[in-house]
Parts: C-alpha cells; structure tokens; sequence
C-alpha cells in the first residue's frame, strides 16, 4: 500500500509539472502572437487615420445595448458616458431588467424620461416588456423597462428593437471611452467578414471619474483590486490579443462587444439561463459560422476601452470567480463536439482544448499539486530537481509572463503614467503566486462545484459607485 502510494505520489507531482508547462507554454504562445499584433496595429495606426474616415461617415450605425439590474449606484453615470461617445450614427437602449432597487428611477429623473412607441424588428424570445421609454433631451436614448430574466434575456429583449446593423453590448455600471466604437467598429470597415469584435476592460477602481470620463488613471487603493488590475492586463493584452492573431477568439466580454446584428439574430441571440453568456454566444457563431459555410473573422482591438469596477472585498470577489468558472464550464460541457475537431479550425484544435483542460480542470490539477509538492517535500522525497523545476514552472515563468505584459501595456498604450504604478504592478506580479493565485483556484473550483449542483444564478455584487469630480 505504501508503494501505491509513493506511486500515485509521483504520479500527481507529474501530472502538475505538465499542467504548469502547458499552462505557461501556451501563455508565452499568446503573449508572442499577441506582440505581433501589436506591433501590426501600431504601424497601421501609423499609415492610415482609419478614425478620421469612421467620422466622415463611413461607418455603418450602431445601437448600444447595456442591460441593467439594480445599478442605481452607476447607471446614471455610465449613461452619461455613452452620451459623449463620438460616433456619427448610433443609438441607446438601455435595458432595465425587473430591478428591485431606484434604477429605472434615477434615469427617468437624469434623462427625462418620457413613454414612447418602439416597435420590435426581430423576435428573440424575451420576458414580457413592461414599456418603452424615451430620453425628451437627448431622442437617442432609449429605456426598455421590463420583466426581470436576466443579463442574457435583457440583452435578447434589447436586441429585438435593434433597427441597426451593427450593436454593441456593454454593461450597464461601464464607462466607455469617447472614441471606443469608433476604435472597436475598425474591423468592420477593413474587412467584410467581421462578425464581431471586442474591446479591452480595463479597472476604474482608484481612478478619477469627472464629466462621465476617465480623467485620472490611478491603481486601486484596495491591494485586491490592484491585483485584478494585473489580472485584466495580462488576460486582455497576452489571452485575447494572442487567440485573436491565431483566429480562436473563444470569449468576448459582455462588458464591450461589437456584433454584426443580423449573423446573432441567425444564430438565435443570447442563451437564456446561463451565466456566461458572452462567451457562449462567441462559441455558437464559432459553430454557426463552420456548420453554415459562412466566411467570418471574430476579432479583438486593443486600444478601445471600457472601464468597469471590480469588487474590493474578498466575498465579492469569491462570488464574481464562482460564477465566471461555472460559466466556463457550462460553455465548455454544451459544446464538446468541438474539442479537438478540426472541423472548427483552430478554436477546435487549439483553443477549445486549452480552456477545457488548461482553464476549466486545471484549477483541480494546481491545487492538487500544491498539496502534492507539500507533501513531497515534508515526507522527504524532493529531490533539488524538483523542487527547482516546480518552482520554475509553477511560479518563475508566470512572474516573467506577467512582467513581460505589463512592459507590452508600458510600451503601447502606458495608461500608468505614474513610475510609483507601475513599480506596484512589477510587485504584484511576484506577489500574486503567494496566496492569491492559489485562492482564486480554490474559488474555481468551487465554481464548478456549484455548476455541478445545478447553481444557475448570478450572486449578489455589491457597487460602490465611480469616484467622481465634479
């Protein structure tokens, strides 16, 4: 029993020591596409004021689409800042989703609400609409007031009286920047095939917010926050850049995403009754697009942004991970016919298969090696070998990706001008393999956990709302 046990020992230690080399050989993988892209865009940027023929016009219009539930600490402001977007065509439909608190109140009071007539132009279905409103100050801005199903049932409900070709989901609690959809709609113009296209998220927590802007971009007082900030970067500039250059966009956020109106509506909108919906409507066109024989590009930009809060409570936190990890599995497990078929192309046989075994089980392989490389050592089995290959794998080539990130975001768009910030995130990528790391995979795996249970819903998160300026 006690060779067994040595056995399935070694076994374990093995198996995490080839998770962690996966893990950080696909992130170098990424992070390479991902400058490559970057260092494209720069120099198109460069030779062609794309922007410059959005605002003459030839931009097709846009209808944004932010569902609310219970944002009265931000909805006015988020509003507020889609109104000073520049964009020569587009429309705003606000979506309040049945909320229990002021909500749909305060913008009624902020924006002179008035009801009005909209008729829908497709049929997602949708909880019952209870009225239409419209803005008497500002006739581009629309309130759909309805029964309470959901983020994915509030957007399908919005989408319906989409009359746009193109719309654009954001949540309801984001400030984008002014020039966001025209930096994000870029694709669409360049190349006919776009079928979506997703901006980056960026935290607001800390920073200056004044006249519905992003005025003063400061680090987060609260040290987790300051750690999702690192989090942000390296998921937005290394993942999503990188599996965009290698055509396996898997995921756009639900907080900024850019999609071709009438390609959703074939594919039949969002999934009610799933609390990754973003990411599952991305993995449907994926499939939509293959099944159908229709030439399409689903991209990412890296220069549009969104500014959003992130909770800076460790409960808060512990609910948001719980439901991103159910979310993911729940995509990942309706989708299986997609796991290594190359069939789907890429997202088939290189995407696919690194967030179902990479992100979606590795959790369970991490914290199971940590546990393994504790008990290795304390029984005296750890050859320095070892030792000196898990902590290589395990953490030094992490804290390298990091840095190498937060050089990249330096280098490029430097949203940090303050030298105290970014000698902070250089800490914060040491200082995050020593609990948090570990913390946040215990929380993924509670995530699945409560999938596995039937959990379907979102969990209370509480706003604080933006530190204005007035």
């Amino acid at each position: 029993m006690r060779d067994i046990g040595w056995t399935a020992l070694l076994l374990v230690n093995s198996l995490a020591l080839v998770y962690f080399a996966l893990l950080n050989s696909t992130s170098l993988l990424t992070s390479l596409a991902a400058y490559r892209s970057l260092r494209r865009y720069a120099q198109r940027l460069k030779t062609v004021d794309v922007l410059e023929l959005l605002r003459s016009g030839a931009a097709q219009s846009i209808t944004v689409v932010a569902p609310a539930y219970n944002e009265e600490a931000t909805c006015v402001e988020a509003t507020r800042s889609l109104l000073t977007l520049e964009y020569p065509e587009y429309e705003i439909l606000v979506v309040n989703d049945g909320s229990k608190d002021a909500t749909l109140e305060r913008l009624s009071e902020a924006f002179d609400l008035a009801p009005a007539p909209r008729f829908p132009a497709a049929d997602i279905p949708s909880k019952r609409v209870r009225g239409t409103y419209r803005s008497t100050r500002y006739p581009y801005l629309w309130v759909i007031d309805k029964e309470n199903g959901g983020k994915a049932d509030a957007i399908n409900a919005g989408l319906n009286f989409v009359r746009t070709p193109l719309f654009c989901t954001i949540d309801s609690d984001s400030l984008l920047e002014p020039e966001a959809l025209l930096r994000v709609s870029r694709p669409f113009l360049e190349d006919a095939r776009t079928i979506a296209a997703g901006g980056i998220v960026r935290i607001v927590n800390g920073s200056t917010v004044w006249a519905s802007r992003v005025m003063d971009v400061r680090l987060p007082r609260s040290m987790l926050a300051r750690l999702q900030v690192l989090e942000y970067l390296r998921a937005f500039h290394s993942g999503r850049l990188g599996w965009a250059e290698l055509n396996a966009t898997m995921i756009i956020s639900g907080a900024f995403g850019l999609f071709k109106r009438s390609v959703v509506v074939e594919a039949g909108g969002f999934a009610s009754g799933t609390v990754g919906e973003d990411m599952e409507l991305v993995v449907r066109l994926h499939r939509h697009c293959h099944e159908n024989g229709i030439p399409y590009r689903i991209v990412y930009i890296p220069d549009p942004v969104a500014w959003t809060e992130c909770p800076e409570t460790v409960k808060g936190l512990r609910v948001q991970r719980d439901r991103w990890q159910r979310g993911l599995t729940e995509v990942l497990t309706r989708n299986l016919r997609l796991l290594f078929n190359p069939s789907y192309g890429s997202v088939g046989f290189l995407a696919f298969p690194y967030f179902f075994f990479l992100e979606m089980l590795g959790p369970v392989i991490e914290v199971v090696g940590y546990i393994a490389f504790a008990v290795t050592i304390f029984v005296g089995l750890a050859s320095l070998s070892y030792v000196l290959a898990f902590l290589m794998l395990a953490i030094l080539f992490g804290i390298a990706l990091s840095i190498a990130v937060i050089g990249l975001e330096e280098l490029t768009f430097r949203r940090y001008h303050r030298t105290a910030d970014l000698a902070r995130l250089f800490w914060l990528a040491i200082a995050e393999n020593f609990g948090y790391r570990q913390l946040n995979s215990l929380w993924r795996i509670k995530g699945m956990i409560s999938f596995l249970r039937g959990r379907h819903d979102w969990g209370e998160l509480t706003r604080k709302g933006f530190a204005t300026s007035d």
